[in-house]
């Protein structure tokens, strides 16, 4: 069973080479032919982000609002840290 190694990944191609140095290179081919086969009827699922659909609806009703601008890297969020720190610390994105 012959592997086209031009449509591999680079992941995919180390898989393949440890493979085929481990267990010799008809049966490394083979299996790795097995697995990417497997690999295929996975199909990825694709997850939400519960966090980011709360940010999401909480800055839904700011959406047709023209005086609020973002920027052009946006803002980082992040929760406020140290002894009795509330809330967050949001900080602008600025290019270095």
């Amino acid at each position: 069973m012959s592997v086209d190694e031009s449509d591999l990944s680079k992941g995919q191609l180390v898989k393949l080479k440890a493979l085929r140095k481990s267990i010799g290179e008809k049966l490394g081919s083979e299996v790795f032919a097995k697995w990417m086969k497997e690999q295929s009827k996975a199909a990825p699922k694709e997850t939400v982000d519960p966090v980011a659909e709360i940010l999401l609806n909480a800055l839904k009703s700011l959406e047709d609002d023209k005086s609020v601008k973002l920027g052009n890297w946006g803002y980082a969020i992040k929760r406020a840290k140290g002894h009795s720190a509330k809330g967050f610390q949001v900080t602008k994105i600025t290019k270095a």
